[in-house]
């Protein structure tokens, strides 16, 4: 199988010896696909976590044999027969517990994991804030938030400080008149700031989204 998209649905705390929910509906799709396989019965779905972007994780789902299970995972069926075994790798089970496997309801009814547990933002990264608020601001733009955006063609810039605690922050390359900046900034770019600099109370989004018909050509800031 593949890289799947996450979900953004809050889930009650789940089960870290089953950290996967599978729904009735993706246990179905699933199925489907493993009929293909030569020995349905004996081939599982492995679900890992392989990165993280600024707001969730990136997963990564496989048919693989049940017995290329090791020691370290944890192994569980689901479905009202046990129909499926699930693997789920001993470094994925903690932030995976009490995510649901579900089909979109939107996007033509592909997979989508609904996981309550956001990655950390800074996770890996020696900041080294220092200077005046505006400085460390672009400190954390520059090292920790420009550098996921880029790939998507954008950038974001720090306009100034209001009221000495609010970053007032732009938008732009291919995030300009991108239907998902809006969210890109309040759950990811908002949530990052805060996280490094807890003297920031507040993230402003000053985006032109009505801007921006060819967004990737935006030009970023000198």
């Amino acid at each position: 199988m593949t890289s799947i998209a996450p979900g953004d649905q809050s889930i009650e705390d789940g089960d870290p010896q089953q950290p996967l929910t599978v729904t009735e509906e993706a246990l179905a799709t699933v199925l489907d696909v493993r009929a293909a396989e030569d020995d349905p019965v004996g081939t599982a779905l492995r679900v890992a976590i392989n990165g993280a972007n600024m707001t969730d994780f990136v997963y990564e789902l496989d048919l693989v044999p049940v017995a290329e299970q090791t020691d370290d995972d944890v192994v569980y069926t689901q479905g009202s027969h046990g129909e499926l075994t699930v693997i789920v790798p001993a470094a994925s089970v903690a932030n995976m517990t009490g995510a649901v496997l579900d089909v979109a309801s939107v996007g033509g009814g592909g997979l989508v994991i609904r996981n309550p547990n956001p990655p950390d933002p800074l996770i890996g990264l020696d900041l080294k804030l220092e200077g005046e608020l505006p400085q460390k601001v672009q400190a954390v733009l520059d090292r920790a938030i420009n550098p996921a955006l880029a790939s998507h063609g954008g950038y974001a810039a720090l306009i100034g400080i209001e009221d000495e605690t609010k970053a007032v922050v732009t938008m732009g390359g291919g995030c300009q008149g991108c239907a998902a900046s809006a969210m890109t900034l309040r759950d990811g770019i908002r949530k990052m700031l805060m996280s490094a600099l807890p003297e920031i109370t507040d993230v402003i989004d000053a985006t032109d989204h009505a801007a921006g018909e060819n967004p990737f050509y935006t030009e970023a800031p000198m």
